[in-house]
């Protein structure tokens, strides 16, 4: 093998190849492989190297603050939880079909871990994400109108493939939050997915925002084409807490 073939494999950017060129060209001379075959394996290894980039890529774009799957949910702590159609949704049928989620329950019940678990299944399925607090994303746009890039923020929100709004009714939001928030849904209405998780009833959204009149326009876009989740039950933070404290308990009790 010739010594400068790594740095011209690398040089026509396909490190891919010339990360796996020592391993497949011993395989190609063990196994007595064709040309092509040989050929072929490198390709695909460059071809996959290129993928997990670009899934690293889009992971990273999207300002997940964690990483979880629904492999990692506790199913069995809230019987009432809708599992079938949570799982259903984690397939990105809702995202290739540019509708959306709406996740309405108490704090606890586990929206931030299906919410981010639903962003990270979407990613792997070849969409672009965007995550976001209801309150950051409304700082931002503030921001961005300061500095005069608002524009292109509303664009970019605009061509995401799914964007994630959580936590809505957590903060105290400015006054600026409902006109924001619709201008973001009626951009995306019928062109793009979008999550909304929240833990006040949608009855109470005009007193949220401040504005009875565009959180009904805000809701009559969203609504059209989303599925309304209620999740209910009790709190997998205040267990996980009491777990932690009985353990902690038992420690301190234990003979010395």
């Amino acid at each position: 093998m010739k010594p400068d073939l790594d740095s011209r494999l690398r040089h026509l950017r396909l490190s891919g190849m010339a990360a796996t060129l020592p391993v497949r060209n011993q395989e190609a001379v063990r196994n007595n492989l064709a040309h092509v075959d040989f050929l072929d394996l490198l390709v695909e290894d460059e071809l996959n190297r290129r993928q997990d980039r670009l899934l690293e890529r889009r992971i990273k774009q999207a300002g997940l603050p964690q990483m979880k799957t629904l492999d990692d949910f506790d199913w069995g702590f809230n019987p009432e939880m809708p599992k079938a159609l949570i799982v259903d949704l984690a397939t990105g049928r809702f995202v290739a079909e540019r509708t959306g989620v709406l996740f309405v329950g108490p704090p606890g019940v586990g929206k931030s871990h299906i919410c981010l678990s639903l962003a990270l299944a979407a990613i792997h399925a070849g969409h672009t994400v965007h995550y976001r607090s209801a309150f950051d994303l409304v700082e931002d746009l503030s921001e961005a109108a300061a500095l005069g890039t608002r524009r292109e923020l509303i664009q970019r929100l605009t061509r995401v493939g799914l964007v994630v709004i959580e936590d809505l009714g957590m903060r105290r939001l400015p006054p600026t939050a409902a006109e924001d928030l619709l201008e973001i849904l009626t951009r995306r209405y019928e062109t793009g997915a979008t999550v909304i998780s929240s833990n006040r009833p949608i009855e109470d959204w005009g007193q949220l925002l401040g504005d009875t009149a565009a959180a009904g326009a805000m809701l009559d876009r969203f609504l059209h084409h989303a599925e309304i989740v209620q999740l209910k039950g009790r709190s997998y933070r205040m267990h996980d807490r009491q777990r932690r404290r009985s353990q902690g308990d038992e420690l301190t009790t234990m003979p010395g």
